[in-house]
């Protein structure tokens, strides 16, 4: 038997409908970001800003170093206030709880390295922008700080591009203190091995590529990526269940930006075939040994991976073969305004 499907006009309703809803979202953006900039003196905002096209803006990372922009550590409380505002016109409630996990992670790192030179630090996140915030405009900007990247990109006040998108944890789990028991990933991988175990032998064989994880993410913090191999599992070869599973797990991910962004996107990956969606699998079957997956669809790919510290700091990126920093429909949109001139 065929498995249901959303009903052309449905769907095709659904991708009209759900441009309104970014559009939103992009209005949102651009307000709680210009009242950022306002809060900030000449010097924070020269630190901040930058032009759209300068290179810094695909100059993104996920370990702890010095960026470019402005960071917390910088801010008055209110500013930081304002700051925080603005990544929840991003985020989702559950994004936003995630976000701040990590960045407490930063005081359990302090503690267990003994950090006496203020290299854990959480407030050594920065916000930087490109372009200029507004209405109507294409612009963009950056959260960023260890084991957190989040880059948003909004094109003609419209489109709200939020790839590449990194979040981290170290320790995955917190295994001593006051706060043991902390696992700010938990779902990420326990959905996937829940996944990877519920495969018969004969998926298990395709899906599986190595029986060693690997040691970081394939695609680290490339401005550009391309679909991984071997690509594994696809959907279509999946009993109901399995697929199911497979659709929550993509979901869980997007999950982390506000819901209009999400929707919108689970839409285009639907557009794009479901069942042409593969997971493949490398390392142990449970939480004592280290693990990686990855999920691709024609349009986008999801790395995780645990193998640092014996297998207790994961690492998890969403990206998009062409909408990474929005750039097929950037680069449309600055050529058109470039042909006006």
């Amino acid at each position: 038997m065929p498995r249901p499907t959303l009903p052309r006009l449905a769907l095709l309703t659904l991708l009209t409908c759900l441009p309104l809803r970014a559009h939103e979202v992009a209005a949102e953006m651009a307000q709680a970001a210009g009242t950022f900039l306002v809060a900030l003196d000449d010097g924070q905002r020269k630190l901040a800003t930058y032009p759209l096209t300068d290179a810094e803006r695909e100059n993104w990372n996920f370990v702890p170093l010095a960026r470019q922009g402005v960071p917390f550590k910088r801010l008055t409380a209110d500013q930081q206030a304002l700051g925080l505002a603005l990544l929840r016109t991003g985020l989702s409630h559950t994004g936003q709880a995630k976000a701040q996990a990590i960045i407490a992670l930063e005081l359990v790192l302090k503690e267990l390295e003994k950090d006496t030179k203020g290299r854990r630090d959480p407030t050594l996140y920065y916000l930087t922008f490109f372009g200029e915030p507004a209405p109507a405009a294409t612009w963009g900007w950056r959260f960023e700080g260890h084991h957190l990247s989040f880059n948003f990109t909004v094109v003609g006040g419209r489109h709200v591009f939020f790839a590449p998108s990194f979040i981290g944890s170290n320790p995955a789990e917190v295994r001593a203190g006051p706060r043991r028991g902390e696992r700010p990933l938990a779902a990420e991988e326990d959905q996937g091995l829940a996944l990877v175990n519920a495969l018969d032998a004969d998926q298990r064989r395709e899906a599986i590529f190595a029986q060693e994880a690997l040691k970081e993410i394939v695609t680290t913090n490339r401005k550009r990526v391309d679909p991984l191999a071997p690509a594994g599992l696809p959907a279509a070869r999946m009993n109901p269940a399995q697929r199911e599973q497979l659709l929550a797990l993509v979901r869980l991910y997007l999950d982390r930006w506000r819901p209009e962004l999400a929707a919108e996107k689970f839409a285009e990956i639907s557009a794009a075939g479901l069942d042409r969606i593969t997971f493949a699998w490398a390392g142990g079957l449970d939480r004592r040994k280290a693990t990686y997956y990855r999920i691709q669809g024609p349009t986008f790919l999801i790395e995780f991976d645990n193998f640092q510290n014996q297998a207790n700091h994961v690492h998890t990126a969403f990206r998009e073969f062409k909408g990474d920093f929005g750039h097929d429909v950037l680069a449309e949109h600055l050529a058109r305004d470039h042909a006006r001139k």
